[in-house]
């Protein structure tokens, strides 16, 4: 799936997106905002790559953290909630967030090899996690997050 159709699906819904991105560092939020059109959905991305940016700003569960660090499907789900409060207006907060985490590599993290990854979408009332075992550089897995949480995020509103 496509930047191009999740905004799309998300724009028909009248629905905003907010990002929180750990290991794509941005990227997620700039494939959206590419999009011509991108600002009737995008509300904008936090890139929460310090573990302790994720609990602050996010309200990522601290004790979360301590016990399974960042690279864990619950973290995820957290941060995918917590963008959607984070970015809130006036109008309220997102109705979807999106979130990366994982290691792109070199070097494993928190006992969890290169290209272990987890990635999430939230609404009001639910969230999808999907773990995913990626394959390639840093780059390829970095840019594989961002296609497989797009996937995620247009296969969850086809559903809804």
């Amino acid at each position: 799936m496509t930047a191009a159709a999740l905004l799309d699906s998300l724009i028909q819904r009248q629905w905003s997106v907010a990002c929180a991105e750990s290991l794509t560092g941005g990227l997620l939020t700039s494939a959206l905002v590419d999009v011509p059109g991108a600002s009737r959905a995008v509300r904008g991305g936090v890139v929460a790559y310090d573990t302790d940016v994720k609990r602050a700003v996010l309200g990522v569960d601290a004790d979360l953290l301590a016990r399974r660090g960042a690279v864990d499907p619950d973290v995820a789900r957290q941060m995918a909630h917590g963008v959607r409060s984070a970015l809130a207006t006036a109008a309220g907060p997102a109705q979807v967030g999106l979130a990366t985490t994982g290691v792109a590599g070199p070097d494993p993290q928190d006992g969890h090899p290169v290209g272990t990854v987890f990635v999430a979408v939230a609404w009001p009332d639910g969230a999808e996690v999907r773990g995913l075992q990626l394959t390639g550089d840093r780059t390829a897995i970095r840019h594989a997050t961002v296609a497989e949480v797009i996937a995620l995020a247009q296969q969850t509103l086809s559903a809804r």
